[in-house]
């Protein structure tokens, strides 16, 4: 069955190779350029003093191969359109499950061997990808320091690995589902696009309970690193959230019309020293920097997750159906 199985998919497996193998050459040539530029301009920062702007006024690699990198945010997609939504609806469609089912191994063993080694495919695909990235984007993660971000967070680490697997299982199930290819393709991407707006939208934010800090109005503070701030504003003296109301501003999340009757009158310094001083105060709520891998990990499991419990419903179809 194994070989019947390379037999199938040999030459995809070849055209992907090729693929990554021009992939990983640009990386290579890429990250050892972006590296560069990254040495240099801290060295010249720190013998000019005037490394505090470096994020505004350097760029690293070229456009062009950082647009290639962004679409890499599709690969776990493709994956699953093109792998695993035909395994089974192409059978089904084309009613060569007939044969297939029907021969000296068992439905289950069909589609464990099949689905194993494309699901073995896609992680090793995406995990080549994202190791890629990761290592080209350090030193822009460093420059930046937004690896929170979804453009990031979403395309390096073990994240990608997670999603292709999902994807790819998805595209199995909605195939044993529809049993027709086009429709199971379209069902998958639906379903894979709901599915990460849901998680990177809402569940993300919600892994650990975000840390909040409260500081003056004319404090300023920036949680350390590559923290993801979740949330910002002003605090009334009660402990409630100052609403953004209409007019023009004297501070950060401050308009003229939240001021207290006891503060008007005064230039906007004093105006903000006299809340303060009434009990006002700002607040920052953040994921810190150094949660980033145990964001992954926990999104990782819960797409893996996902995809066992959808593979489960797979094998329980192919199982209970007729050819």
């Amino acid at each position: 069955m194994s070989y019947l199985a390379w037999r199938l998919y040999r030459v995809p497996g070849a055209i992907a190779l090729g693929l990554l193998a021009a992939f990983a050459v640009l990386m290579l040539i890429t990250g050892v350029q972006v590296a560069g530029q990254w040495h240099s301009a801290l060295a010249a920062c720190t013998t000019s003093h005037s490394c505090g702007n470096l994020p505004g006024r350097l760029f690293l690699g070229s456009h062009p191969v950082g647009f290639l990198v962004i679409l890499t945010l599709g690969i776990p997609a493709i994956l699953g359109l093109l792998l695993g939504a035909p395994l089974v609806a192409a059978e089904a469609e084309a009613g060569t499950s007939v044969f297939a089912w029907t021969q000296g191994i068992t439905r289950r063993h069909w589609l464990a061997v099949k689905a194993g080694w494309l699901l073995l495919a896609a992680a090793a695909v995406s995990a080549a990808v994202s190791a890629l990235v990761t290592w080209c984007s350090g030193p822009d993660n460093a420059l930046q320091g937004d690896g929170f971000n979804p453009g990031r967070f979403d395309i390096m680490g073990v994240v990608p690995v997670a999603y292709s697997v999902f994807a790819v299982a998805l595209g199995i199930t909605a195939g044993a589902l529809l049993r027709r290819v086009v429709p199971a393709i379209g069902a998958t991407l639906l379903g894979f696009i709901a599915t990460r707006a849901l998680i990177f939208g809402w569940a993300r934010q919600h892994y650990m309970g975000a840390v909040t800090h409260a500081f003056g109005l004319t404090q300023s503070y920036t949680p350390a690193g590559a923290a993801w701030q979740v949330a910002a504003g002003v605090l009334t003296p009660g402990g409630t959230q100052l609403p953004v109301t209409d007019g023009p501003d004297i501070g950060p999340n401050i308009s003229a019309s939240a001021v207290p009757a006891s503060c008007h009158g005064l230039p906007d310094p004093a105006t903000l020293s006299c809340m303060q001083s009434a009990g006002f105060r700002q607040f920052v709520t953040y994921q810190p920097a150094d949660r980033y891998w145990i964001f992954q990990g926990i999104e990782a499991g819960i797409f893996v997750a996902l995809a066992a419990a959808l593979l489960a419903v797979t094998f329980y179809l192919i199982r209970h159906r007729d050819a």
